[in-house]
This record gives structure tokens, C-alpha cells and sequence, in this order.
């Protein structure tokens, strides 16, 4: 059974728009607490750095705000950039919120792909890969809680014990983030489940459907237990109670999102509603592509309802329909 939750990029457009980074921030706490009042399962946000892209660098800090705002849904980080952090550093933070939100942490991790970033850190892009590796081990590592030593490429560690340990036992839940279909088989052969963008990743669902198998036939050849092969994915979303009033009031800032977006192939709405990468329209329509992609054996929806600057109160609006007519098509 498909589970939902909220995504956001947290895409900010201060040039454009008269909204501050803390009115920002204020309105997606809202929206968290709203999400749990409403029954969605996870709460995720991204990390970006040196861009209007992303508005939040640090996302432990606005997660461990949002733990104290609630008490049941999951918060994630959709996804830390391994490559850029001190990997104990990245134990430390993400096991205080683990800590603070009483055991609610998901971890989404991954290499990084914005060339500004990569730059901005010092870090080359040619590394990526053995940086993450290296930061992910270094990371399980410290969250046994014991005293330990690591010698590698980037990092040397010399008796380190952490403070701090996640409550999640053995530990928190961690995905690997791909922006590539034909990468999904090889974070399976890693034991660790994977996340999506079909928006950014796929020009037809049948093809994410083939990758997906991929991923659970080397995740379960890997070990790995097939209830835990799960596919979060992440699809700009707006409900309202038609296809012409959703596209009316949320066209222009699906718009502005593509526009201004710094990765992959940049398509008008009208093409990616035809090849179901958004999910815009009515409760039935959503619940029609919701079901697509759970044929394609994707397992966790996650609505990105706040992008490209839309209202506030539309990004609320929507997500109240959203849990009242498209969830329980799903829950029965």
C-alpha cells in the first residue's frame, strides 16, 4: 500500500517575491503541523546551499525546530549532501534529531549534482562518489555509539566515540537519492533503499517501473528484506476540485519552478502533465497517478505542495483535499 507524505525543496524567490527567508521558514512549519493534523505519514525538505533554489543549508536545524511542533509524523532530510559535511558532524546533528524528534528521523542521503555547490565548498565533482561512500560509512559507523578508527581517501579518525546516539535502533532509516534511472540497481547492490524525481529522471513511467525492478531484484540479491525495498518519490502536486481550477491557480508557479530550476531538462506543463510527472487536477486525477505509480512499484508519494512560490494558503488548501479525497483511496 502507497504511503503519502510532503516534500519541499524549499525553493525561495526573494528577487521576486516579497517573502523572507524566516516568513518562509514560519510558513513550513505550519504546513508540518499541518501535515501531521491531516494524517500524511513524513515531513522532508531539502538541503541546498549558495542559491535561491534551496532556502534551507542546514536542514537538522529547521527539523529539530519542526520536532518540537509535533509529535507523530516523520521528518526527513530529502537529502544531505555527504560530500560536503564532516561525516561526524553529520552523526552528531542528524542523532540530536532523532533525539529531539523522539525517534522520528529519516535520512535521505546523497553525492550532490549542482555544480555552484560543489564549488562553493572546494570540492571537486570527480570525487563525489568516493566522498559519499566514505561520509555514509563513517556515518554508520558512529551511530553504534562505540569507539572506533577510520582510515580513508578524505577522512582519518583516530578513537572517536560519539555524545550523542540516535534512539532508532539499530538505526535511522536511510535512503540513497538517485537523478539517474539506471543508478536505482546500483544503490539495490548497496543494501539501501532509494529515492526518486521521476519529474527530473523519467520521460515515461514505464521506464521507472523497469528501474525500479532493477533496484529490488540487486536489493534483495544484496540481502535485503523486500518489505524494506521501498522507492520514495517526489511529485509537484496540486489538488483542487478540477483539472482547469488547478492549473488556473497553480500553472503560474509550476511555471516559475521550471524556469528557474539548475538541473536536468526543463519541459512545459502542458507536456508533463501528458506524461504524468505532476500530479494537478482533481482528487480523482491524483488518485489516477498516484495509482500509476504504484503499479510502478513505487512505494512513497511525496507531494511537493509548496514550490515556485505558491500562496500559502493554496499550498494549505491543497494539502486539506489532498488528505480528505485522495488518502483514503489509498487507505481503505
Amino acid at each position: 500500500m502507497i504511503r503519502f507524505g510532503i516534500f519541499s525543496v524549499v525553493d525561495h524567490y526573494p528577487a521576486e517575491l516579497p517573502r523572507t527567508s524566516a516568513q518562509f521558514y514560519g510558513e513550513l512549519l505550519e504546513q508540518v503541523e499541518a501535515a501531521e493534523a491531516l494524517g500524511f505519514d513524513s515531513f522532508w525538505i531539502a538541503e541546498h546551499h549558495f542559491h535561491e533554489y534551496g532556502g534551507i543549508p542546514s536542514p537538522p536545524v529547521w527539523l529539530a525546530a519542526a520536532a518540537q511542533r509535533t509529535s507523530r509524523i516523520r521528518l526527513g532530510a530529502a537529502v544531505v549532501v555527504l560530500p560536503f559535511r564532516n561525516p561526524l558532524q553529520v552523526a552528531e546533528e542528524y542523532a540530536m534529531v532523532d533525539i529531539l524528534s523522539n525517534g522520528r528521523l529519516n535520512l535521505g542521503t546523497g553525492s550532490g549534482y549542482l555544480t555552484h555547490e560543489f564549488d562553493g565548498f572546494g570540492v571537486s565533482p570527480e570525487d563525489k562518489r568516493e566522498r559519499f561512500d566514505e561520509a555514509l560509512d563513517i556515518v554508520l559507523e558512529a551511530w553504534k555509539g562505540e569507539r572506533f578508527s577510520y582510515d580513508g581517501r578524505y577522512h582519518t579518525i583516530r578513537a572517536v566515540a560519539l555524545n550523542v546516539r540516535p534512539l532508532q535502533r539499530p538505526r535511522p532509516p536511510i535512503w540513497i537519492a538517485v537523478l539517474r534511472n539506471e543508478a536505482a540497481a546500483h544503490v539495490g547492490k548497496k543494501g539501501f533503499p532509494v529515492m526518486m524525481i521521476p519529474y527530473a529522471t523519467t520521460e515515461h513511467i514505464a521506464e521507472l517501473a523497469a528501474s525500479v525492478t532493477a533496484f529490488r531484484d540487486s536489493f534483495v540479491e544484496a540481502g535485503g528484506d523486500p518489505a524494506d525495498a521501498t522507492v520514495p518519490f517526489g511529485l509537484h502536486t496540486y489538488v483542487a476540485d478540477s483539472f482547469a481550477r488547478a492549473t488556473a491557480e497553480a500553472k503560474g508557479a509550476m511555471d516559475r519552478y521550471v524556469r528557474t530550476r539548475l538541473y536536468a531538462r526543463q519541459r512545459p506543463y502542458e507536456l508533463l502533465v501528458q506524461k504524468n510527472l505532476i500530479a494537478f487536477g482533481s482528487p480523482e486525477d491524483v488518485v489516477r497517478i498516484a495509482r500509476l505509480y504504484e503499479r510502478a512499484g513505487l512505494t512513497d508519494f511525496l507531494a511537493i505542495t509548496n514550490f515556485g512560490g505558491l500562496e500559502h494558503t493554496k499550498v494549505l488548501r491543497s494539502m486539506e483535499l489532498m488528505a480528505r479525497c485522495v488518502l483514503p483511496a489509498f487507505h481503505c
